[in-house]
């Protein structure tokens, strides 16, 4: 089998951490062929040639000019064309770059490339005949080859042999794989950005407590009538024909337009894994009615499906956003990156405009603990706890908890996957979320941001998580467990 693995060169100068878990899946596929492939400035070349020391045949670079500056949609053309020049049974992908967290390349790279696609995969389960991926969250799915997927932070990257030998990289320009300049880089880019600003949003005033308090700091929390989203601050100006995909981003919909209409999966296909049924028809659709604005919103399904349908119709898409705004005519969208430390101010300048928007995720849960790697020693002690709680919730009606993590925790394998909050994990707002020897880096804060009461235990003063919360305690968690506080 001829795998092609798509890489990323972070701003930092390291590889894409989800890369390296796309490399590593696909060198362990029995008897294929690996090839790497990625868009960057010469210096990538070094990066490439030192990772070709763990299996891969030999390395790609797309190194020319034109490509400056591109966003998803041009990168993926930029990619498809490399793509089809090496013509593999199989494409993987991370799911998305540190750097931008969109998400959104390797959707538009499948219908660019004319490839199959299953997204978010955490296990590939079979490759001979067809192939079938475990995700994430859409169950196991089976697509016939040629197929591109993109996985999760599922697995570590091997380190290269002593002996091993550095494989050659080659260079192609726009002109090797005859791409249409107009369509890279900034020039092909419908999406631009207009400003960038520091993230602030979500500071709180902290309390500090002693640990015997917290017990009172909870209930307090539950006292509090459960929060929702807040309400979007609503444009004076509004734009007329705005479509949502679902209910779910209807809030933000409402902070722009008076004119939104609800589109609903089911009318386009009988299958909700079935992405490109509904992308096909959908885009016929878009093409009749011609809508100013589509919004979707941030469940899997969705960042799956929006960025195939911006690749059919050649337009703007922007992932993430958590506000929005209008003058009438253009849609200002804004969304973090970097980690959620900078938030951009975006514009598209196609139609329709299109965003995937941060929702909420369901979440049944009154009281959410949830661990960073400063928790690790007290995974298993903290579950016991939750799991008495929530029998004594059963009994007597009482509130409900759940366990939660940061990737930090997630990646040094305390804690599975569908536990993250963030950017990369899911949104909550209970009543009460207590974050456990959680630093509080700003991409964890986007997630949890939206609770109620937010109680931070650490052992540093100076931890950014308490610039986060309501109320802090600073001391090791072992000790409030062992005082029995929680």
């Amino acid at each position: 089998m001829r795998i092609v693995v798509c890489m990323k060169r972070t701003a930092s100068g390291e590889l894409n951490p989800f890369d390296a878990c796309a490399y590593e899946a696909a060198l362990q596929i029995p008897d294929s062929e690996v090839i790497l492939l990625s868009m960057g400035p010469a210096k990538t070349e070094e990066m490439l040639s030192n990772l070709t020391r763990l299996g891969a045949q030999g390395a790609y670079l797309l190194c020319d000019s034109v490509f400056a500056g591109a966003d998803t949609l041009a990168t993926a053309y930029v990619l498809s064309l490399a793509i089809k020049k090496l013509s593999p049974d199989l494409v993987i992908c991370g799911r998305q770059t540190i750097d931008g967290d969109t998400a959104q390349t390797g959707p538009s790279l499948s219908v660019a490339a004319g490839l199959s696609l299953i997204t978010n995969v955490m296990r590939i389960k079979n490759t001979e005949g067809s192939l079938v991926c475990e995700t994430r969250d859409l169950g196991t799915q089976m697509v016939d080859y040629p197929a591109l997927i993109t996985v999760e932070r599922i697995n570590h990257l091997r380190l290269p042999s002593i002996r091993s030998k550095k494989g050659i990289v080659i260079r192609w320009t726009a002109k090797d794989i005859g791409a249409d300049e107009n369509r890279c880089g900034m020039k092909g880019s419908p999406t631009k950005v207009l400003a960038s600003f520091q993230n602030e949003e979500g500071k709180r005033k902290c309390k500090f407590i002693e640990a015997a308090e917290i017990q009172d700091a909870i209930k307090q929390g539950l006292e509090k009538e459960k929060q929702r989203l807040k309400p979007m601050k609503a444009s004076t100006m509004k734009l007329q024909k705005v479509w949502i995909v679902g209910e779910a981003p209807k809030t933000f919909a409402e902070s722009i337009s008076d004119d939104i209409t609800v589109i609903h999966k089911a009318d386009f296909t009988n299958d909700d894994g079935n992405y490109r049924e509904f992308v096909e028809r959908f885009v016929e659709y878009i093409k009749e009615r011609k809508p100013e604005v589509i919004l979707w919103g941030s469940d899997a399904w969705s960042k799956a499906v929006a960025p195939q349908v911006a690749a059919l119709l050649q337009t703007g898409l922007c992932a993430d956003c958590t506000a929005l705004e209008t003058d009438g005519e253009k849609l200002f969208m804004y969304r973090p990156a970097f980690s959620g430390n900078i938030v951009a101010k975006i514009v598209c300048i196609t139609k329709p405009q299109m965003a995937t928007v941060r929702t909420l995720e369901t979440d049944s849960a009154d009281i959410i603990c949830a661990l960073g790697k400063g928790a690790k020693h007290v995974v298993r002690d903290i579950q016991a706890i939750v799991q008495q709680k929530n029998d004594l919730a059963d009994k007597d009606n009482g509130p409900r908890w759940d366990i939660a993590a940061s990737r930090l925790a997630v990646d040094a394998e305390m804690l599975p996957y569908d536990k993250q909050i963030g950017i990369t994990g899911k949104s909550v707002n209970p009543p009460v979320y207590i974050a456990v020897g959680i630093s509080g880096a700003v991409h964890h804060i986007s997630g949890m941001k939206q609770s109620g009461i937010v109680i931070a235990i650490n052992s540093d003063k100076k931890a950014p998580i308490f610039d986060y919360s309501d109320y802090g305690i600073v001391g090791n968690i072992e000790d409030i467990l062992e005082g029995e506080w929680l």
